[in-house]
């Protein structure tokens, strides 16, 4: 791509640089400019302007910015039109964005002239939200450029993509120690719910019982019985330790403990384990308070 000042009456086909004002109007940067463009400069006093001219193998922003966005997209993902050199990519879907983050840098190494972002992976998603933009810095650039960002994108699975959410019945037990109140219980129930609403599924099927191994885990065995996809269970107390009571109850009732722990705060205190194929969370007691945690 050529860019520099050319004079106007050189500039018909040339990519305005810089807005221009004029009197009754203005032209903004990015408009190819018409011989009529060209004489209303002229007529406006205005001997040159900054403007840029594609060379043979270059490719203009928003061609190079759709072609890029179309071989990043994968299922759920729309691919909107391009404007002033950007793409963004749109969910179809609510759902789980899904994303490679290497190939986001790799791409983002190719040329300075190509930008790609993305929100982080495994971000829940709205219909209609934006997932991802591509934006070409210049007016134009190399054909070659477009063509390398576009293999890296079709090296493996599409790099940005939508996993829909899909309703779960879900199973919540509440383990109870002496002295609390069962408003505390019928709070989190509430808040639980509504976070599960939020996402499709419908209320949770619930049972109540002591913090005490044996009775949690005749619960989880009652739970998957009753046809519960995912378990939660909010102890009365946190769990400390994989021998502590509900992960020791997730065992005995034929379960297993995959995780005890997640690197983030509030939310520390989670377990994840698995009955089968049912997924078991411990949940951590900032679960009860319907702020974003974990």
């Amino acid at each position: 791509m050529i860019f520099g000042d050319i004079p106007v009456g050189e500039a018909a086909g040339a990519i305005l640089a810089h807005s221009v004002r004029l009197k009754g109007g203005s032209f903004k940067k990015g408009r190819v400019l018409s011989a009529e463009d060209v004489a209303a400069l002229a007529a406006a006093g205005i001997d040159t302007v900054t403007a840029a001219r594609l060379e043979p193998g270059d490719v203009g922003e928003d061609e190079a910015a759709h072609r890029i966005a179309k071989a990043a997209a994968g299922d759920n993902v729309e691919v909107a039109a391009p404007f002033t050199g950007r793409c963004n990519l749109i969910a179809a879907t609510a759902g789980v964005l899904v994303m490679d983050r290497d190939r986001v840098d790799r791409v983002n190494l190719v040329d300075e002239a190509v930008t790609l972002a993305t929100l982080p992976a495994y971000d829940v998603v709205e219909p209609r939200q934006m997932v991802a933009t591509v934006k070409i810095v210049p007016f134009a650039l190399s054909g070659r450029i477009v063509e390398r960002c576009e293999e890296i994108l079709r090296e493996g699975p599409p790099l940005v993509r939508v996993s829909a959410l899909r309703p779960r019945r879900v199973g919540l037990i509440q383990t109870r120690l002496a002295g609390m109140k069962e408003s505390i219980f019928d709070k989190t129930t509430e808040v639980i719910n509504a976070r599960l609403a939020a996402l499709g599924c419908p209320p949770a099927i619930e049972r109540r019982c002591d913090h005490e191994e044996a009775a949690v885990a005749r619960d989880i065995r009652a739970m998957l019985e009753a046809g519960a996809e995912l378990l939660m269970i909010v102890g009365a107390s946190a769990i400390t330790d994989r021998r502590d009571v509900i992960p020791a109850a997730v065992e005995a009732a034929g379960g297993t403990v995959e995780h005890l722990g997640m690197p983030v705060d509030p939310g520390n205190l989670l377990l994840l384990g698995r009955h089968g194929a049912t997924p078991v969370l411990g949940l951590p007691g900032c679960a009860r308070s319907p702020k974003p945690n974990g």
